[in-house]
This record gives C-alpha cells, sequence and structure tokens, in this order.
C-alpha cells in the first residue's frame, strides 16, 4: 500500500481535531479546502466525526447501575453499533456509467448506477436508516477494479462477501440468495427462482422483490427472465443494461414483438429434475415451462456447473450453430 502524501500527513492533526470540534478557525479552513480536494482525507474525517459523536453520546449517557462490569457491556455494545452502522462509498465511472458502490465490515451491501450527477444524497444509501455512510474511494477501489474486469469480459465471478442489511424482508432476502446462486452464462425465470424459494405461487413477488435488487450485477438478477423469454424490469426500467450483461456472458437476445428476448432455441436446456444438458429440440422440452428449466449459452457455460452432455440428443456431439 502506498503511503500518505507529505500534505496528507501534516494535516492529520487538525483534521482530527476538526471532526472533534476542537480546532480553531484557520484550522477549520485548512480541513475544509483539503478534504473538498481528497476523497481519502474526507472518508477519515467522517469517520472521526462519527466515533466523536459515539463517544459524546457515551459522555451523556448515565453508567448502568454504576457497575464497571455492565458499563464495560454497554460501551462494548454501542461501539459495535457504530461499527455495524458504518458503511464507506465509492462513486466511480464504469462502461455502464456511474456505478456508487458500498461496504461493511460484513460485506458488500450495494450497488447502484447513479443516474446524471445523482449523489449519495438521493441515492439509496443516502435514504437507508441506520447507516452511517462515509465516503472512502480508497477502501472500495479494489472492489471497483474486479467490477471492471468483469464487465470487461476478463472475470467470470464476483467472489465478494455480501451484506443483505438492505433487503426488504426476509423474503426479499431469500430472493436475493437464490439469485446469487445462478450460474455465468445461465438465465433462469422469475417464476424458477419463485420455485426455488419456496414460495412457487409468487412470481410477481419475486418480480418486485428483484426489481428493488440492492446489488445488481453481483447478486446477477439480469439473470432472471419472464415466462416467455422477455426482458423485463432491470433495475426499475433499465432493460438494455440487462441485454448488455447477457451479451457479455454470450446469453444471445432479439427482438420479439417490440420486447427484447432470450432465443431459447439458441440455447442448451437443463431439466432441473436430470444433472444432463441437452439441446432446445430434445425429447419434450420444447414443451416444458420455463420455469422448470435453466438456459445456458454454451456447452462450457453447463459443463463449467457439473452437468453431463444428454445421452440422447448428444450436444457434445451436434453443438449449436451460431
Amino acid at each position: 500500500m502506498n503511503a500518505k502524501p507529505l500534505v496528507c500527513r501534516e494535516i492529520q492533526v487538525d483534521l482530527v481535531a476538526a471532526a472533534t470540534g476542537d480546532a480553531g478557525p484557520a484550522a477549520r479552513v485548512r480541513v475544509e479546502r483539503h478534504v473538498a480536494a481528497c476523497p481519502p482525507c474526507r472518508g477519515e474525517f467522517h469517520q472521526y466525526r462519527a466515533i466523536d459523536t459515539m463517544v459524546v453520546s457515551l459522555r451523556e449517557a448515565p453508567l448502568p447501575g454504576g457497575r464497571i462490569g455492565l458499563a464495560r457491556v454497554e460501551l462494548e455494545s454501542r461501539l459495535a453499533d457504530l461499527k455495524r452502522r458504518l458503511v464507506a462509498y465509492g462513486v466511480f465511472p464504469s462502461p455502464l456509467g456511474r456505478i456508487l458502490i458500498a461496504r461493511s465490515d460484513l460485506g458488500v451491501s450495494l450497488v447502484e448506477y447513479l443516474e446524471g450527477g445523482k449523489g449519495l444524497v438521493a441515492s439509496r444509501l443516502g435514504r437507508a436508516p441506520g447507516i452511517e455512510a462515509v465516503e472512502d474511494g480508497a477502501e472500495v477501489e479494489r472492489l471497483y477494479w474486479e467490477l471492471l474486469e468483469y464487465l470487461e469480459g476478463r472475470r467470470t465471478r464476483l467472489e465478494w462477501p455480501l451484506d443483505f442489511r438492505l433487503a426488504r424482508s426476509e423474503f426479499h432476502r431469500a430472493v436475493l440468495e437464490v439469485t446469487a446462486g445462478i450460474p455465468y452464462g445461465a438465465v433462469v425465470s422469475y417464476a424458477g427462482v419463485a420455485r426455488d424459494v419456496g414460495r412457487p405461487a409468487a412470481t410477481r413477488a419475486v418480480a418486485q422483490a428483484l426489481r428493488w435488487n440492492p446489488l445488481p450485477i453481483v447478486v446477477p438478477c439480469h439473470r432472471v427472465i419472464g415466462g416467455s423469454g422477455d426482458l423485463t424490469g432491470y433495475a426499475g426500467n433499465k432493460v438494455g443494461l440487462k441485454q448488455r450483461l447477457l451479451a457479455l456472458e454470450g446469453v444471445p437476445t432479439a427482438r420479439a414483438r417490440g420486447d427484447l428476448r432470450v432465443e431459447r432455441e439458441a440455447m442448451y436446456v437443463r431439466n432441473r429434475d436430470w444433472e444432463e444438458y441437452c439441446l432446445p429440440t430434445c425429447g419434450s422440452l420444447p414443451a416444458v415451462p420455463l420455469s422448470r428449466l435453466t438456459l445456458f449459452a454454451s456447452r462450457e457455460r453447463a459443463e463449467a456447473v457439473g452437468l453431463a452432455p444428454c445421452t440422447s440428443c448428444r450436444p457434445d456431439l451436434h453443438p449449436l450453430a451460431r
């Protein structure tokens, strides 16, 4: 890791003093000018301020029962709560537009497409209750570079620990966890996700839950499609981004009756009850609803999850023409 620039080291004392309210007028001005131009120091400043706020509250709160043991437990509890609420974030350019990435000690908690000049205040992170958001691009920069590798086709997995704190309910969390397991280069339907969650009649609820996915790309809701193969509901109304992400993974799409759809006849197919993958014309598969199928962009993608070629239609000997 690179050492801090000299100017950042020289202002460190004033930075802490300004965050805790102990700096003089001249020092405050120096700090304000510096953090306006230095994102890492700006992140440290907000962290110091959040900690100072907690310390002040601890000073003002009465010790529970005057007993040292209980006071220590209370202190540890409050500090743990502060640590849990702190979320570092950064905003970065990408091929899909400006993206906000946020992470806590538990893992990545938000990936958000930012439109135009939208910043923290208008983002989901800025509106979320119980969160102390601290801008710290340096802390999340590694995640950003890994995301770029994925968007450039140089990586097929984002092995990030995930923090589902922004899930709206236990059902929403269950939908996100199932969706996180959909393989690269594969698609399933909303009804298929509903079956996997154990709520086969909740297709619309699944679609609504994924519409508010706080972790697009890393929880790949772009791999979930409608029952007729149509691309719907990605990140609100960003169906074009859904198509781009699927194209990156080799999933073919076409426009049919004005809607973008996955070309099922150009995909390898797995019936969820089988451990084999087939040609789309195999046996009775053309009549099987998409809710019972997983479609793969290539034989390599199907075999990467442990599937063997069907011994009847032999997709290994008669591959799909592209």
